[in-house]
């Protein structure tokens, strides 16, 4: 059994201080030594701070999945969220806990003054764990107090208890041995021939670790000099995501047009086909309190054109025939700890700034549909440009607001304010957690639409032939974690349109529920189940001509409401490969697709590979 006096795997930190007090007792002039008063510990490190801390609007956690063409900066879930974490500048981080014993010993001769207050440490009474009882007490007072080449950690212990090896041990010994040497440099008369001899014995016998450590030294600057010259940018990270899905569906005929019970139109799109979908994020941080967000699209494929209904979408189509588009570009400000602001001509809509309460939201890594990805009405309006907020009241307790405009840039046809063409929609959200497993959204939009249309994306989409609308809509989504294992869902939307200045109105609904299984059969997994309606047409009665169910039925645009009721089933696995790579394979079936009930049920199998970086 080895000797722990050997020192040839780990000591004490007594021991050492012991060891240490004994040399500085033997070479110690028979007169105090003033107090070193520039002794330091390492600099604390302050905690991570989350730059838009209260909300979603930076987020690893936002931008949530958007609709097919726009960054989704959820998905690349950056180990550095910078969301839900509020600033505390100066907190000391957990990780000066598990920091190298090594930065309990200081050189003074090369130490630079800190702020810190275990650099005014006098005596050892000072460490919060050291007791005058102690049997190396003497020993470790001896060494603070007149060479200062010993200090504690920034939480003021020294743990004095805690094991450490042959090259840390070299480390300090190095610092007291400094410390030393000046002293005798300038005290020749105080030192004996057998005190030299004990100096020089030890700095034999420690001369393989005092080099080791210095080699090391360098090639650690040499590391970080080549990391600097290659590094992206001091102040900009990158992150990305490239999707390949692979994707067909069956045979099918659909009762298209006039919708008049007869399916007589065949589905030509359902060969298998590939899709990929690649977006880059720049994020650009400029202080602890705002970034810039650039965000960089390209794709091709999709699950065809024209489509005979918007329901087979997929969450991870962005057709962009493989031009490189900005689909992002926000700045970020936090005021406060609780209130963040966005700002930017591209990337903010509602679906960027709300939070989503399902947790999974996210086009490359949660379910493979469109529709299943949030509240269809939180896509409405198609907005682009704008201004919004994210305000946290309290823990459980925050509010969303966005103003947008589909096309900001337009000074002709669009701007700000909508223009002729220009969509413009505003909406607020109040997100709740009323205990820690369960978090509710209830959502409010309103919106102007030059064409008639929701701007959805999904189901009933169009809601006149091309007449102007305003739209009122609500919805709530409600997510119940029941167990680690198991989430339930559900959500549900309401919207009522009219057209300016005319009589009558079009109304929507849509509906979800759905089970999550995180780290189903391992680790980072996920299984989800999900049944639901897509936005549909409940009533309308607007002016002759403008209802689209008797318009799309062969008649003259007549009262009405949709002939039949979409149900959605989706199931999906997703699989974890490595901490980069997912793969999901999944199925959806479409039951009376289109809200026509003479149509053929529609079943699409997709393969969606994820690859963060």
């Amino acid at each position: 059994m080895k000797s722990p006096l050997s020192f040839e795997k780990t000591a004490s930190s007594a021991l050492v201080c012991a060891t240490l007090g004994w040399l500085v007792a033997s070479l110690s002039p028979a007169q105090a030594a003033p107090t070193n008063t520039t002794n330091s510990a390492a600099p604390v490190e302050s905690s991570t701070q989350g730059l838009l801390a209260p909300t979603d609007l930076g987020n690893v956690g936002s931008t949530t999945a958007t609709e097919p063409t726009e960054t989704n900066f959820k998905d690349l879930e950056s180990p550095t969220s910078i969301a839900q974490s509020v600033p505390t500048s100066g907190a000391t981080s957990d990780a000066n806990i598990n920091q190298s014993p090594t930065t309990a010993f200081v050189d003074p001769l090369e130490i630079e003054a800190v702020d810190d207050p275990m650099g005014q440490i006098t005596n050892a009474s000072q460490f919060r764990d050291v007791q005058p009882s102690d049997w190396a007490y003497e020993a470790l007072d001896r060494i603070v107090q007149k060479y200062g080449c010993l200090v504690g950690y920034p939480d003021g212990t020294y743990r004095g208890n805690r094991a450490l090896s042959r090259y840390e041990f070299a480390a300090g010994l190095n610092a007291c041995l400094r410390q030393v040497e000046a002293l005798i440099a300038s005290r020749p008369d105080s030192t004996s021939r057998q005190d030299l001899e004990t100096l020089q014995r030890l700095t034999e016998e420690f001369r393989s670790e005092l080099a080791s450590i210095g080699t090391r030294v360098d090639n650690l600057e040499g590391r970080t000099q080549f990391l600097e010259d290659h590094q992206f940018s001091t102040t900009t990270k990158l992150f990305g995501q490239a999707i390949i899905g692979v994707q067909g569906r069956g045979e099918n005929t659909a009762d298209f047009f006039p919708v008049d019970g007869v399916k007589d139109t065949p589905d030509f799109n359902n060969n298998i086909n590939v899709i990929h979908n690649v977006q880059l994020s720049l994020l650009t941080q400029f202080g602890p309190r705002s970034l810039l967000l650039t965000g960089l699209q390209a794709g091709g494929g999709n699950t065809g054109n024209p489509r005979l209904t918007n329901e087979v979408t997929l969450a991870y189509e962005g057709d962009t025939n493989n031009q490189l588009f900005i689909s992002d570009l926000t700045y970020r400000q936090l005021f406060g700890n609780n209130v963040a602001v966005i700002v930017g001509p591209v990337g903010v809509n509602p679906v960027n700034v709300f939070r989503g309460a399902n947790r999974i939201e996210s086009a490359g890594q949660g379910p493979l549909s469109f529709f299943a990805q949030r509240n269809p009405i939180i896509n409405i309006g198609s907005g682009r440009g704008g201004i919004g907020f994210d305000w946290q009241v309290n823990p459980r307790v925050s509010l969303q607001g966005v103003y947008s405009a589909s096309l900001p840039q337009d000074t002709v046809n669009g701007g700000l304010y909508g223009g002729r063409s220009g969509v413009t929609t505003a909406g607020v959200q109040l997100t709740l957690s009323p205990t820690d497993n369960i978090d509710v959204a209830l959502d409010y939009i309103n919106s102007y639409s030059p064409n008639g249309f929701l701007g959805t994306g999904i189901g009933d989409d169009q809601l006149t032939t091309g007449r102007p609308l305003k739209t009122n809509a609500v919805g709530a989504t409600l997510e119940w974690r029941i167990t680690p294992q198991v989430t339930f869902g559900t959500w549900g939307g309401y919207t009522t349109s009219k057209i300016p200045d005319e009589d009558g109105r079009v109304e929507t609904t849509n509906w979800m529920f759905f089970l999550n299984f995180p780290d189903l059969l391992g680790r980072g997994n996920l299984g989800g189940i999900y049944v639901g309606q897509t936005p549909r047409i409940i009533s309308s009665d607007l002016p002759l001509g403008q209802n689209i169910p008797n318009f799309s039925a062969g008649g003259v645009g007549t009262s009405g409401e949709q002939p039949g009721k979409t149900t959605h089933l989706e199931v999906f696995y997703r699989y974890r490969v490595s901490d980069n790579i997912s793969i999901t394979p999944g199925v959806i079936v479409l039951f009376d697709p289109a809200h026509t009930p003479a149509s053929d049920t529609v079943t699409i199998g997709a393969l969606r590979t994820t690859f963060t970086f």
